[in-house]
Order: C-alpha cells, then sequence, then structure tokens
C-alpha cells in the first residue's frame, strides 16, 4: 500500500537519491546534473510549491511530485514534476500523487497545472496523458544544461 505524505527538509536525502539515480540513467528528465539534498532544500522554500512524497508501509520511498510557479506559465498556472523510483511503475504511485498535487493546487488557487516534458520520454508523455493533461504547445530544439537538445512538450491540465 502506498502511503502520501507532505515532503519536507528530513526527505531531502532520500529524495536527492531517488532523483540521482534517474538522472544517472539519463533520457527521461531535463535535469542533467546530481542534485543535492541542500539544493532541492531550497527548491522546497518556494513560495506557493507544494512537495509530496510516496511511501510503502515500511517508509521506503517510492516517488514523490511537487508544484512550483515559474515566471514563464500562463497567469494562474504551476509547474508539475514527477519521479517515481526506478522499476517501480505501473504500481500507482504516480496517480496516487497527482491526487494529492491537484488538491494541493487548487488550495493553493491555481487554475492550471503545467507539465514540460522531454518529447523523447514516451513514459512521461503517456503518464500526463493519462491523467487528464493536454497538448498545450511544442517547444523544438531546447538546449539542456549539458548541451543535449531535444524536443519538448507542454502539456496542460485544467484544475
Amino acid at each position: 500500500m502506498i502511503h502520501i505524505r507532505r515532503a519536507g527538509a528530513l526527505d531531502t536525502r532520500a529524495l536527492a537519491e531517488l532523483l540521482n539515480a534517474i538522472i544517472a540513467k539519463g533520457g527521461t528528465t531535463a535535469i542533467v546534473s546530481p542534485v543535492t539534498p541542500r539544493e532541492l532544500q531550497g527548491w522546497m522554500a518556494a513560495p506557493d510549491s507544494a512537495w509530496h512524497l510516496a511511501e510503502d508501509e515500511q517508509g521506503v520511498l517510492k516517488g514523490f511530485q511537487y508544484i512550483e510557479p515559474h515566471p514563464d506559465l500562463p497567469e494562474g498556472g504551476v509547474d508539475v514534476a514527477t519521479f517515481v523510483r526506478l522499476g517501480e511503475k505501473g504500481f500507482g504511485i504516480g496517480s496516487a500523487l497527482f491526487d494529492r498535487t491537484k488538491q494541493a493546487a487548487r488550495e493553493l488557487g491555481y487554475a492550471h497545472i503545467h507539465a514540460i516534458i522531454r518529447a523523447d520520454n514516451q513514459g512521461g508523455l503517456a503518464y500526463y496523458q493519462s491523467r487528464g493533461f493536454e497538448d498545450f504547445r511544442r517547444l523544438p530544439d531546447c538546449t539542456l544544461a549539458d548541451g543535449t537538445r531535444v524536443d519538448k512538450i507542454w502539456k496542460r491540465f485544467e484544475l
């Protein structure tokens, strides 16, 4: 059984380990350099953001999702990012996280949630599509921090 709760500063070591494994595998996230717990604590401190994690009965981290404002989004929008432990997809982790994230977005007064996904991340695109996100815009030939060039798909979910 999956338990969803707010993530906090004491969770950032486990969050960083999970995210860094995804970054090291490559090919799905636009984040290309490892992150530290301190960096994640800084991200968590963003005003009007919400961080949630999914854990099993033993308290093992299975995934996390956060929303945060972004200056390039339309008025009333918030950006979402989702990360699920490698090998754990298909167990309802993302669905449970998104249920809580939608609730938090509404409570924070947002009107829509935006996800900007690498166009080559088929799993991510399928996940957001299955949650009800619709294509909003295509962003061709984006440069990642390591110089890799990828297209991105910008998806939007109306609350």
